[in-house]
């Protein structure tokens, strides 16, 4: 019913991940597999609904309807069985603006903010060009999974006012347990720390693992904490520009308001509103198919990596289309393994530095897209290393 093994030419069209690759990397005829976008059609009503919306032929002001509200609170308790009200939603262009946004909103210059790294590089991008203190606890990679340092955690989060969570983890690809976020909330309780969640990988977890919103564990955590979610990764919408903040607290959210106001950024396009509301409704067949794609694409790389390229070892995802490699038995700087990949291998993936210094060493590898693009990725890679 859904096919995701067409090759789709996204050559000039502005595609960021096509069409920027020379220069971000400063090489020609690269197999771009770096930035957090898929190589697969957003599923069909989305596309259907754009189209209708098209045809009108007006485009003016647009209010986000209820309609769409209701279709997000539809879908986070299907997916997730997170019961919210549409009150507590604020609507923004993407997650990283709602970032800054309760950064502007909860801290002040020189406040600490604390990540666990490696992490997606704006969480503490933004922390710094808001003039703010950033605090770094390292996540220990335990065999083949990151695990949080729970005495570091709490020694790092004493006298700080925020805490960035990025859960599923990016890039090393976790589902925090309930266990583990009931911890994180209880500690940020105790020591009067606002937790953001970064939930947008959230509808890409893989069974038997599953995402637990950190603001629906106790109604504690979600008077303490800022949920931010969309549809961009999961539905391959980035382009439409659309996210959602989740504030129980009444408080936190006119804060939170106060600084969209403030910038004139409160809403969302028309082509947003209405390719955001027919995904929530209409796209779980399309999300369950992609999903059992992206797990045979990431068997078939970890397959191939163990048979062909015994010197890395893969931090399989339990969520994300995104897989961190690590790369440090190769015994060769960052620098020398970027030169392999771009000149002998003509791949772009991300280096592990770019998601702080415990990243040193790594690659991320994005790897949703058609088979056949896989298959020649991985060829470019063994070329690249062997």
């Amino acid at each position: 019913m859904y096919s995701f093994d067409d090759v789709i030419d996204r050559r000039n069209t502005h595609s960021l991940k096509w069409d920027d690759t020379e220069r971000v990397f400063g090489a020609k005829d690269v197999l771009p597999l770096w930035v957090a976008d898929m190589d697969f059609p957003a599923p069909q009503a989305v596309i259907k609904a754009l189209h209708e919306r098209i045809a009108h032929g007006i485009f003016g002001y647009t209010v986000i309807p209820n309609s769409l509200k209701d279709a997000i609170k539809n879908w986070l308790k299907l997916r997730h069985q997170w019961e919210i009200e549409p009150s507590w939603l604020s609507f923004s262009t993407g997650v990283v603006p709602e970032i800054a946004n309760a950064i502007e909103a909860f801290t002040e210059q020189n406040d600490r903010i604390v990540v666990f790294t490696p992490v997606y590089p704006p969480l503490f991008q933004l922390v710094k060009k808001h003039q703010r203190t950033l605090v770094t606890s390292p996540l220990r990679l335990a065999e083949n999974r990151y695990e949080i340092d729970w005495e570091d955690f709490e020694k790092k989060i004493q006298g700080a006012k925020l805490l960035l969570l990025c859960s599923p983890h990016n890039p090393g690809g976790r589902v925090w347990t309930y266990e583990e976020l009931t911890k994180i909330g209880e500690l940020c309780i105790k020591h009067n720390v606002i937790v953001v969640s970064d939930e947008i990988h959230a509808d890409l977890t893989f069974l038997p693992h599953r995402h637990v919103p950190f603001a629906s564990i106790d109604p504690a955590f979600a008077e303490n904490s800022v949920t931010c979610i969309a549809p961009t990764k999961t539905f391959n919408l980035a382009g439409l520009q659309a996210a959602a903040a989740i504030i129980p607290n009444e408080t936190l959210k006119r804060q939170f308001n106060k600084v969209q106001q403030r910038q004139g950024f409160f809403t969302l396009n028309t082509f947003a509103v209405a390719g955001t509301e027919a995904a929530y409704r209409h796209g779980q067949e399309w999300l369950d198919a992609l999903l059992r794609y992206l797990q045979e694409n990431i068997d078939y790389l970890c397959s191939y990596i163990e048979a062909n390229l015994p010197k890395l070892r893969v931090i399989r995802p339990e969520a994300t289309y995104l897989v961190w490699i690590d790369c440090r038995q190769l015994d060769v700087t960052e620098q020398q393994l970027r030169q392999l990949l771009l000149e002998k291998g003509k791949i772009a993936v991300e280096f592990g530095s770019k998601f702080g210094e415990e990243g040193r060493g790594f690659i991320r590898m994005n790897v949703a897209c058609p088979r056949k693009t896989l298959e020649d990725a991985l060829f470019r890679l063994s070329v690249a290393l062997q």
